[in-house]
């Protein structure tokens, strides 16, 4: 099966497509990347890559990746980022259609997440090659814009809901990340298939542990430990107050791992309220994750409160049940839903510094074979719903299905 995944972010950048990609090769399909130039999260162009140039064309792993031209992300500032992936949306329909002309694929696969507005492209390259479109809704828009701050004028809302319509209904197959997108993107979608598809696990959990010390030196006592994007709708406030909360148990400490748009604004406040127990321990590559993880004494992840951010599954959730270690869930719905059904932690509600204080001083004070039982509890779940090999197979699965009708 020739498959086009189209995706503004690709490696060297860290998503989880990659591994998607690599999964569907072993799968034994045959796979073209169509990207941009890498540029997250730091806003700057990688080295070896230049903003308004079609390539380098990359072959690496059996599959070939086709980069197109693209404005910078720079710092985050909302013009920026508007030229960022807008230029995408542009390039990838005109330089890509000219880079992919005369190839033929069987599926064209977008990889959804924010902007929704990736799948334009795809959309437009289906004529010239003659594959069915798939979409994998990661986000839900207009909402997630709303949510974020990003966009607050109603007009503005309901003219990107129009849009999002549109690429729903021009779609012939959505797969969507949460169980609980199904309803609200079937309300959009028209006439086309809305089915769930989680997101895998990362394939470096499935490769045996590698003996030794994890890149980072945990402090004696009890780790909890928050990995991934630091950003407005991970509720790191939250994370802070609980932080003070918790100042008067000396071997309880916080380590963020990762970097993102609130990295200096988390320097600030660590310093302003004189947080002896965070540490900061900055952005390592993914298959160091492994061990940073197992290491861990607990593993956090946490959310806004709102309806939408309710009805996701954060990715580094699946990352989390692969390590096997204790899960805090500060969070509400679906993701919280997932961490107690298979009994790997504890939840309580997203954006109550109370609450997580409480909860983590419940974990700390457990004994040693709860906290494993709970770990193991975690890596069985993940192995029997987010294994990637298995979704990888239940993936080709649906483009076999799409190809049928």
């Amino acid at each position: 099966m020739n498959v086009l995944v189209v995706t503004q972010y690709f490696s060297p950048e860290s998503f989880r497509i990659n591994e998607v990609v690599a999964s569907l090769q072993q799968a034994g399909c045959s796979v073209t990347v169509l990207t941009g130039q890498p540029n997250y999260p730091d806003g700057r162009i990688f080295p070896g890559y230049r903003a308004w140039h079609a390539g380098p064309d990359e072959r690496a792993a059996g599959f070939r990746v086709v980069r197109v031209p693209l404005f910078p992300r720079g710092t985050g500032s909302a013009w920026r980022l508007a030229a960022n992936y807008l230029s995408f949306v542009c390039s990838a329909s005109l330089v890509g259609a000219w880079q992919l002309r005369r190839q033929r694929f069987d599926v064209l696969f977008v990889y959804g997440i924010s902007p929704i507005l990736q799948a334009i492209p795809a959309i437009l390259l289906r004529r010239q090659t003659r594959g069915r479109v798939v979409t994998w809704v990661q986000d839900l828009w207009p909402q997630s814009l709303e949510v974020t701050g990003f966009v607050r004028n109603p007009h503005l809302l309901a003219g990107v809901a129009a849009v999002v319509r549109w690429i729903y209904r021009r779609s012939d197959l959505l797969l969507v990340q949460s169980r609980s997108f199904v309803q609200e993107v079937a309300a959009m979608a028209g006439s086309t298939a809305v089915r769930y598809h989680p997101n895998p696990g990362e394939l470096a959990f499935t490769q045996p542990m590698r003996a030794g010390p994890p890149p980072i030196e945990y402090q004696p006592g009890f780790n909890v430990v928050f990995a991934g994007n630091l950003g407005t709708v991970q509720a790191l406030d939250t994370l802070l107050a609980a932080a003070e909360l918790l100042l008067n148990e000396p071997d309880i400490h916080f380590v963020l791992v990762g970097s993102g748009s609130r990295g200096n604004w988390l320097l600030q406040e660590i310093e302003r309220r004189k947080l002896t127990n965070v540490r900061l321990a900055g952005r390592l590559p993914p298959e160091a994750m492994p061990a940073v993880l197992g290491a861990a004494s607990a593993l956090l992840v946490s959310l806004v409160r709102s309806p939408i951010m309710s009805r996701t599954i954060p990715s580094k959730v699946q990352a989390y049940l692969a390590a096997g270690r204790p899960i805090v869930a500060c969070l509400d719905g679906e993701g919280a839903r997932v961490v107690e059904e298979a009994g790997a932690g504890l939840a309580c509600a997203a954006e109550d510094a109370q609450a997580l204080a409480g909860t983590v001083l419940r974990l700390r004070n457990m004994q040693p074979e709860q906290l494993q039982r709970m770990g193991a509890a975690g890596r069985c779940y993940y192995q029997q719903n987010f294994d990637p090999d298995y979704l990888a197979q239940r993936l080709v699965e649906h483009f076999r299905s799409i190809e049928i009708h």
